[in-house]
């Protein structure tokens, strides 16, 4: 389906004169450095949630995760779970007050700067930076990657272009207009994306005949499923992958668990919870965001199952065959092919909130990180003045980096791109960070050896055990003349689970081999 009629013409430059007037207002209230970094410390709830939530759920969830789901099925509601109960709840309320309170006696504006002064290392806030700025642009590209995917198909217009369009609109409100514009605009988007939606959910059960009906037919496809899935443990899109097979490992450990557990450390998230003036506001967030990341993850993941049950009604194909062996273009030929002229322009857009909130965070964080944290702080040893047009400089950089990869990143990418980012800073930070909330304990020495461990641990892992990323590198293959260093069922395991609990046990035995951190520092952090 080709949509050119002026009134898309209409629609789009009224929702881009909004996000821009958002961007202006978010400009005209960034008086000082806290301003641009941490929106002043005085978000409204509702907008925290919503910016929260539209950070957390972009194209990569919608798209890639929903196009997922379409080749592995339902199974992929638990990671639905594991974001409400672990990615709103959990982070919210155990680690947001904490967090919010920490930031605030340590007047960090950045993550990288709060586990940085918690255990006074100027490395460890330089080195989180660095980790930050080189990593991030991996996830960037893929949330690039899916808005683009939607135009293309959408819009009949060239995907290097899509690009480019969704880049330059991202960059120019948030490089003026910082956290404040970037936190205004998202909650616009969550909005949109919610609705969004809702009308998805509900466009998709009436057009395959109701709940029961639809769910029913998807169950008795399960002799449909191609032999390289059945191989491999799929048993159907509406039951759990064989128990211990190459797919449950990857349904289980990379998507759930990756992401799942991984969303606790992402710094983009965690800086949210020094946007607002209370732990009252945190509290009340979490009423909005629960509910938003279930309409969000949960339509998403359904409908990206049940679309086999409409591609194979109207053209005798599972949607994987349609999609042309891309899992990144289900959902997008799903929507164009099933749903009325105006639903698509209404869910296009909502794909573009929900590309733009997410982009506009990652650009703003990947920014403050290399400009704030690694250059001024690590580098420059904050010998120098307000940091803010350093940042935009970074801002700039990084996005030029992300634009880049997602011109060379290959096909089927985005939710195993994003699962990667996810689990890296579950292994690389939630140690250090849960240390530094909950742990007084814990010493420099032992956040810095956690950092270090869980760091390499993911990426040793990534490059020579884990058989989805160490094939394509090839990197075990030149030096050792094997695909893998380990087989069997190691190849299938994905690194969080086995670079996290090393991180965290280097996290405890280095700190209770080394002296305690000062007792008036920890007063100043743990203050109220």
């Amino acid at each position: 389906m080709v949509l050119s009629t002026p009134v898309l013409g209409v629609i789009i430059l009224v929702y881009l004169m909004i996000i821009f007037y958002l961007g202006w207002l978010g400009y005209s209230k960034t008086k000082e450095t806290e301003d641009y970094m941490v929106a002043g410390r005085k978000i409204h709830p509702y907008i925290l949630a919503l910016s929260y939530g539209a950070t957390f759920i972009s194209t990569s969830a919608i798209i890639g995760f929903g196009g997922a789901a379409g080749a592995l099925g339902m199974g992929l509601l638990w990671l639905a779970f594991m974001n409400i109960f672990v990615g709103i709840f959990i982070a919210f309320v155990v680690f947001g007050s904490k967090t919010r309170r920490m930031g605030l006696n340590l007047n960090a504006v950045t993550f990288p700067e709060l586990i940085g002064r918690r255990f006074q290392s100027r490395f460890i806030q330089g080195f989180s930076g660095a980790l930050i700025g080189v990593f991030m642009p991996l996830y960037a590209g893929i949330v690039l990657i899916g808005g683009a995917r939607f135009l293309e198909s959408t819009l009949n217009i060239n995907y290097d272009v899509a690009v480019l369009i969704l880049t330059v609109i991202v960059a120019a409100y948030v490089i003026t207009g910082g956290l404040i514009a970037v936190m205004y605009t998202d909650a616009l988007q969550g909005s949109l994306m919610f609705v969004g939606m809702a009308f998805l959910l509900i466009f998709t059960y009436i057009k395959l005949g109701g709940i029961n009906a639809a769910h029913s037919a998807l169950t008795s496809m399960s002799g449909m499923v191609p032999e390289s899935l059945a191989n491999g443990g799929h048993l159907g899109w509406t039951a759990m992958p064989a128990f211990g097979s190459p797919i449950w490992w990857t349904l289980v450990s990379t998507l759930v668990l990756g992401v799942g557990i991984g969303v606790l450390a992402q710094p983009q998230l965690a800086v949210r919870f020094m946007t607002v003036k209370n732990d009252q506001a945190l509290n009340r967030a979490v009423l909005v965001g629960g509910p938003f990341i279930l309409m969000m993850t949960g339509v998403a993941f359904t409908v990206g199952a049940l679309s086999n049950v409409y591609f194979f009604d109207t053209l005798e194909q599972i949607s994987v065959v349609v999609a042309g062996g891309n899992t990144d273009l289900i959902i997008p030929e799903y929507i164009n092919s099933s749903m009325p002229d105006i639903f698509v322009v209404l869910f296009m857009l909502a794909l573009l909130a929900a590309a733009m909130s997410t982009l506009s965070s990652q650009f703003h964080t990947m920014g403050t990180a290399i400009g704030h944290d690694f250059y001024r702080e690590f580098i420059k040893k904050g010998d120098i003045g307000q940091t803010v047009n350093i940042t935009k400089i970074a801002i700039a950089f990084t996005i030029l980096v992300s634009v880049i990869l997602a011109y060379i990143l290959p096909i089927s990418i985005i939710a195993r791109a994003t699962a990667i980012f996810f689990g890296l800073c579950a292994a690389a930070f939630l140690p250090t960070y849960a240390g530094a909330l909950f742990w007084k304990r814990m010493t420099r020495e032992g956040a810095i050896a956690s950092l270090l461990v869980g760091t390499f641990a993911s990426l040793f892992w990534l490059g020579f055990v884990h058989a989805k990323e160490a094939v394509p590198l090839g990197i075990s293959k030149a030096l050792f003349g094997v695909d893998t260093l380990l087989t069997g069922t190691w190849t299938v395991v994905d690194p969080i689970l086995v670079a996290t609990p090393l991180a965290f046990i280097a996290a405890i035995v280095v700190s209770l081999a080394t002296k305690p951190i000062p007792m008036d520092h920890l007063e100043n952090c743990f203050e109220k």
